[in-house]
C-alpha cells in the first residue's frame, strides 16, 4: 500500500510540475505575440525555451524576468501611444502575474 501511494504522490507531483511547465509556455507565447519591440520578443522566446525545457525550479525566475518585459514592453507601447498593444500587453501581465501567484512562483 505504501509503494501504491508514493507512486500516486510522485504522479500527482509530476503533473502538477508539467501543467506549471505548459501554462508558462502558453503564457510566454501571449505575451511573445503582444510584443512590439524585436529584443524583448526574442528574450520572451528564450524565456519560453527556458521554462519549457529547463528545470521546474526555474519558473520563478522565467517568470519574474517575463514580467519585467512585460512592464518595458507595456511602457514602450506608452510612449508610442499605441493603446490597444498597451492594454493586449496589460492584459497577457496579468495574466502571468495571477499565474505567478496562485503557483506561488514569484513574489508580485
Amino acid at each position: 500500500m505504501v509503494v501504491s501511494a508514493c507512486w500516486l504522490i510522485w504522479a500527482v507531483v509530476g503533473l502538477t510540475q508539467q501543467y506549471l511547465v505548459g501554462e508558462a509556455s502558453v503564457l510566454l507565447a501571449e505575451l511573445q505575440a503582444a510584443g512590439t519591440d524585436p529584443v524583448a520578443t526574442r528574450e520572451i522566446a528564450c524565456l519560453r525555451r527556458e521554462a519549457e525545457m529547463g528545470p521546474v525550479s526555474r519558473l520563478g525566475c522565467v517568470a519574474r524576468r517575463a514580467l519585467e518585459l512585460t512592464d518595458e514592453l507595456c511602457r514602450d507601447s506608452l510612449r508610442r501611444g499605441d493603446v490597444l498593444t498597451f492594454v493586449r500587453q496589460c492584459a497577457c501581465g496579468a495574466e502571468l502575474r495571477e499565474f505567478c501567484l496562485c503557483a506561488q512562483l514569484a513574489d508580485v
